[in-house]
């Protein structure tokens, strides 16, 4: 199946894309399995297994289970609604199952963490079961939150790395190698050839240009929250609010940027912040490719259009569309979970993205993208994910300001050269998604591991 730029980038909530998001959308699955057997539905019962169950309190996976099945979407919901109606599920110990049939769910019994179980398949793996008011089990299914939003079930998952379907699109792609060649063979740019490939699932240019758009203005609208509000982040650590105050200070002082012209970088590395603290907090945000990592491609989105002479919204398009090419080759080869591969799958994965969308947009040629692109994971390799308390902040939010400037100095390395260079995009993708499977899993999103256990919480 041939994915598209709106399969990596989504609108959703926070705090995470494999926490939050996908099961979320795991039980909407679920819920329209069942059909008019969901009218039978004396109660639901939830197992979490691996990382979904051990960083799940600090992701929030419970609400997000809760929300799904009182009928919400992730691209539609209400955060401060849901937070009420989740409310009131702990204290009457009954929900609307799909916002229409009223069952029998007290959580502490029928939400269930199994934090010393992985499911072989995939290590944030859930079961859903449904139960009449007799105790049969009327369907149960199995689901895998495999990153970035994306749900599998388990022959899906078997299948996740199969070939494009080339009869989908005018120009299918398996690798890095092949994107070149085609545009290179079409004397296409990488977001030309996207552009195509999206036509053909989408209809028309127009509508591929709106919601492109519609991506656009969530991730500004983000950066814009995230920037006047002020307040300690939810979860326990105490974690303050920074953007606001950083971008007062920023304002008060233009004449900075005359003196000290890294002040541009203090601008990146705010809007990176802006967007993991709305996101920490649970906000509306755009996984881009997931919630983890989602403020990097719009701090390096926001540093073109705001500050690149000659940015406009064809340079916009064209941005979202060649992150959108590099993504899709890391998640066809490779992984986007960082329960799977560590944060390298994320922040790194991101920072990839951003670099070879700012190269393109810059005026770089395709080589010169694809040699971005690399050098944005080549020195991300390894990277651990290791929250402290199981939440998306520490060290999540400031790691989304580490991308966003290293995707902004590997577009420059690249466009300084001429695309020529020793290691290729398809090699680090493929060491990369080596070097997590090589990872311990303590390192992988289950806060047993790293900063998440040498740092004491009070």
């Amino acid at each position: 199946m041939a994915l598209s730029v709106f399969d990596l980038f989504k609108i959703g909530v926070g705090p995470s894309s494999s926490h939050t998001v996908g099961p979320m959308v795991a039980v909407n699955r679920f819920l329209a399995s069942l059909g008019e057997d969901l009218y039978q539905v004396h109660t639901i019962k939830a197992h979490l297994y691996g990382s979904l169950a051990l960083t799940g309190k600090g992701h929030a996976t419970d609400t997000s289970v809760l929300m799904g099945l009182i009928g919400h979407r992730p691209e539609r919901v209400d955060p401060q609604l849901a937070a009420q109606q989740v409310e009131e599920i702990h204290q009457q110990h009954k929900l609307l199952l799909g916002g229409t049939h009223l069952i029998t769910f007290n959580p502490q019994q029928h939400l269930q963490f199994h934090h010393d179980e992985f499911l072989s398949a995939h290590p944030n793996g859930m079961t859903l079961i449904a139960i009449s008011a007799a105790g049969d089990t009327l369907k149960q299914g199995t689901y895998f939150s495999v990153g970035g939003g994306f749900v599998l079930s388990e022959n899906e998952l078997s299948a996740e790395h199969s070939e494009v379907d080339s009869q989908t699109i005018p120009y299918p792609f398996n690798s890095a190698q092949e994107l070149l060649k085609q545009c290179e063979a079409n004397n296409l740019t990488i977001a030309e050839l996207m552009m195509a490939n999206e036509i053909a699932l989408h209809e028309s240019e127009r509508l591929v240009e709106e919601r492109l758009q519609d991506i656009w203005t969530v991730m500004t609208e983000c950066i814009e929250r995230g920037c006047r509000t002020k307040g300690v982040l939810p979860g326990g650590l105490g974690v303050p609010r920074r953007a606001a105050d950083i971008y007062q200070n920023l304002l008060t002082k233009p004449e900075a940027g005359l003196r000290d012209p890294l002040t541009l970088m203090d601008w990146v590395s705010l809007f990176a912040l802006a967007v993991n603290e709305e996101n920490a907090a649970g906000g509306r945000v755009v996984t881009a490719p997931t919630n983890g990592a989602a403020g990097v491609i719009p701090a390096v989105l926001a540093y073109y259009m705001r500050f690149v002479h000659g940015a406009d919204l064809k340079g916009m398009y064209d941005f979202l569309l060649t992150a959108a090419a590099i993504g899709i080759l890391y998640k066809q080869n490779a992984s986007i979970s960082a329960a799977e591969v560590g944060c390298q799958g994320e922040i790194g994965v991101a920072s990839s993205m951003a670099a070879g969308a700012l190269a393109a947009v810059l005026g770089g040629t395709v080589r010169q993208v694809e040699n971005a692109a690399e050098i944005g994971m080549e020195h991300s390799l390894g990277m651990t994910c290791d929250p402290i308390g199981g939440l998306v902040q520490i060290p999540c939010i400031e790691r989304n300001t580490m991308g966003a400037i290293k995707a902004i100095n590997a577009a420059r390395l690249a466009i300084r050269g001429d695309g020529t260079h020793r290691v290729s995009l398809d090699d680090v993708i493929k060491t990369m998604y080596e070097t997590g499977k090589d990872m311990q899993s303590k390192y992988k999103e289950t806060a047993l591991g790293g900063l998440a256990v040498n740092v004491v919480i009070c």
